[in-house]
């Protein structure tokens, strides 16, 4: 796929999937879970390290997030906007290390820090414009990687920009199938 940011800049997104699931926003968390566990998140032994990046709308719900992934026994940290410097990019280096492989993000992360291996990228909110959901859901499938991105839409406000997202880009963002081939977002390894 390649998607045309403006008149001279061009981003081509080769082996990026992309779905959305229309839900209430108080069945976010149920759905992630169960998508984690479902895409192989936790079973991956076949794989190499999966790595997923879930975008949130503000620093509160940021670190909600994570402490909820955490208590629920997925290996989650958060990076935002509220943390020092020095301690966003000591949890990024831990992210990056494989250390923890769940990043929650505000849109802080969605451009310019470039991680090889992020698997998935979850919009958990919705961005507000189009260029904002490209920045985050070119985190997956870097560097020639296949990658997954999957959008939570739990509004008409959500629905329009997603919209927005399919026209300027000219791309079909599908419904989340019921069964994903583990194959169309991660390298295997032999």
């Amino acid at each position: 796929m390649e998607i045309f940011v403006d008149d001279e800049t061009k981003l081509t997104l080769h082996g990026l999937q992309q779905y959305y699931v229309k839900l209430k926003d108080n069945e976010k968390n149920r759905k992630l879970f169960d998508l984690l566990d479902v895409l192989e998140f936790n079973q991956c032994y076949s794989c190499l390290v999966l790595q997923v990046v879930i975008f949130v709308k503000s620093v509160q719900r940021c670190i909600a997030l994570a402490q909820l992934l955490v208590e629920q026994n997925f290996p989650a940290i958060a990076i935002h906007r509220a943390m020092p410097q020095d301690e966003r990019l000591a949890r990024y280096q831990q992210f990056k290390d494989f250390q923890r492989r769940i990043l929650v993000a505000t849109n802080l992360f969605g451009r310019g820090m470039d991680i090889e291996r992020v698997n998935i990228a979850f919009n958990y909110d919705m961005p507000e414009d189009s260029d904002t959901y490209l920045h985050r859901v070119a985190r997956a499938g870097r560097f020639g990687t296949k990658g997954l991105a999957i959008t939570f839409v739990s509004d008409e406000t959500d629905a329009r920009t997603l919209n927005d997202v399919q026209d300027r880009f000219e791309v079909n963002i599908s419904e989340l199938p019921e069964e994903i081939d583990i194959s169309s977002y991660i390298e295997q390894t032999r």
